[in-house]
């Protein structure tokens, strides 16, 4: 395995960054909401609302708590093997994003048995999502554009 380069490290601090973010942002709706409460902060478009996900996307497989762990720890490492393998910074951004997003709904299921979801857009969606979520799908969206294009920067 390669030594952590300089290179490396502005990508691991982002991920560090990112579970931090997504930590703190659930720690406080825990602490601050009821599940089911909803604060609104644009009228009828966007709300803030206590959400617990026992499933995966869009609440399908709920209470599969141990198969989203596995499924998580085996997507990591693939990432991981990927990270060492790939220098373009498009690739090793989006990996970063994944990953961080990836490990912050996996300590959710290992410290609560659920991933803390809040927030809603209810006027153009039906689902609630985190900032780990966030992380996840602009990961993927960078991911394709990068595959798609296949263009290095």
């Amino acid at each position: 395995m390669n030594k952590i380069d300089k290179k490396s490290i502005f990508y691991i601090i982002l991920g560090i960054l990112l579970l931090i973010i997504d930590q703190i942002v659930k720690i406080n709706i825990k602490d601050n909401m009821v599940i089911g409460d909803s604060i609104k902060v644009v009228n009828d478009f966007f709300s803030i609302t206590y959400v617990q996900n026992k499933g995966a996307a869009f609440g399908i497989l709920q209470n599969q708590k141990f198969l989203f762990l596995i499924i998580g720890i085996v997507m990591i490492l693939g990432l991981i093997y990927m990270f060492i393998k790939d220098e373009d910074k498009i690739t090793r951004l989006s990996i970063t994003m994944i990953i961080s997003g990836a490990l912050g709904n996996i300590v959710d299921r290992l410290r609560y048995g659920y991933v803390v979801d809040m927030f809603d857009f209810h006027a153009i969606w039906s689902y609630v999502f985190n900032v780990a979520d966030i992380c996840v799908v602009l990961g993927i969206i960078l991911m394709s554009i990068r595959v798609f294009t296949d263009r290095r920067i």
